[in-house]
């Protein structure tokens, strides 16, 4: 009786050391994972050495690093090393009459897609990049805006800028107005579909006349009647002989009622001095020999002046204009003596 009394604190010291040893141990709960990490978790407590195999969230993709992670004897789990990055998506294609605006092409970043001016979006306006790494949504089209058939203003007709079919238009679609003569368009010249599906705003036409041509001095109007003329007519200039036309033979009646810039009949002039060489028509003359002495407006002819200290002649060029011709001022006219007896040393025999 006594043995068995003496066994029995005994076993109890041993069961309390047993008891001690054990709870002193630390477990792992269940891992706290970064977001593109997971794991499948079967139990709610590990024991110290036991592992875990980790792998990438739907929509990641493994970019190195460890896939397991253990328990150590302090309870927790060691740091995760495995590297997740989003799936990419393919480079997505612009469409035609549009854009498609993205900042990234990976798992969840998204397209937003628009139109340009004048066309309608049909389809989707968006899609995401999904998990598979495929975009959620096929690309929209953009479709032009339609209109009907334009305006023709009364004593008007349009000249489409191609060929087309039916009632309908399309966005940019344009042509351009006439108006038959003798009326004249005020407005919009040309026309096109625009994008809130009207055309542009139609021209008017209107009767325009033109008062009867003035007369031009020194000339005439090849007109047997002298009348009012209606917008685009034209009528002819000539001039008196010896005298030339400056400016278009040519007028037409404008839309503001108008004459374009009327010509006019430029005088001849004469050589004003009675001795001397000249250089005309693309012969050296004495005066006398300009026969007639009649210069046409505009023409030139070269004098020849004196260069006192080198002692030598040189040419100095003067323009008729409309019947004065300006003799230069270096010009010297010769005496008698000198141009009949002594032709041989004038400036103009004599040059530099």
């Amino acid at each position: 009786m006594s043995l068995r009394l003496t066994a029995l604190p005994l076993l109890l010291l041993l069961h309390f050391l047993h008891s001690t040893t054990v709870t002193s141990k630390k477990v792992c709960g269940r891992p706290v994972l970064p977001a593109q990490l997971k794991v499948d978790v079967l139990q709610r407590v590990y024991e110290p050495g036991e592992q875990l195999v980790l792998s990438c969230e739907q929509g990641y993709i493994s970019a190195g690093g460890s896939r397991k992670i253990v328990c150590i004897d302090q309870g927790v789990w060691t740091a995760p090393t495995l590297k997740c990055l989003p799936r990419p998506c393919p480079v997505p294609d612009q469409i035609l009459n549009g854009r498609a605006d993205f900042d990234d092409i990976v798992f969840l970043s998204n397209i937003s897609y628009t139109c340009n001016e004048g066309y309608i979006l049909t389809g989707t306006n968006s899609s995401t990049c999904l998990h598979n790494g495929q975009w959620g949504a096929s690309p929209p089209t953009c479709k032009p805006v339609t209109c009907g058939l334009p305006k023709i203003p009364q004593f008007a007709k349009m000249t489409y800028d191609k060929k087309f079919t039916g009632n309908e238009t399309e966005f940019g679609f344009g042509g351009k107005y006439e108006c038959l003569p003798p009326l004249a368009l005020f407005g919009n010249e040309r026309a096109f579909c625009a994008a809130n599906g009207s055309w542009t705003e139609p021209p008017k036409c209107k009767f325009v006349s033109c008062p009867p041509p003035e007369k031009i001095d020194n000339g005439f109007l090849t007109l047997a009647v002298i009348r009012e003329h209606g917008y685009k007519e034209r009528v002819k200039y000539g001039c008196n002989v010896d005298y030339v036309l400056d400016g278009p033979a040519e007028i037409e009646c404008e839309k503001n009622g108008q004459w374009s810039r009327k010509p006019a009949c430029r005088a001849p002039c004469s050589i004003g001095i009675k001795r001397g060489r000249v250089f005309y028509n693309n012969k050296k003359l004495w005066i006398e020999d300009v026969k007639p002495n009649r210069l046409l407006h505009a023409e030139m002819v070269v004098f020849y002046c004196q260069d006192k200290q080198k002692g030598c002649g040189y040419p100095e060029a003067s323009q008729c204009i409309d019947g004065t011709l300006e003799t230069p001022k270096c010009f010297e006219e010769p005496t008698w003596n000198m141009y009949n007896l002594k032709a041989k040393s004038l400036p103009s025999e004599n040059l530099c």
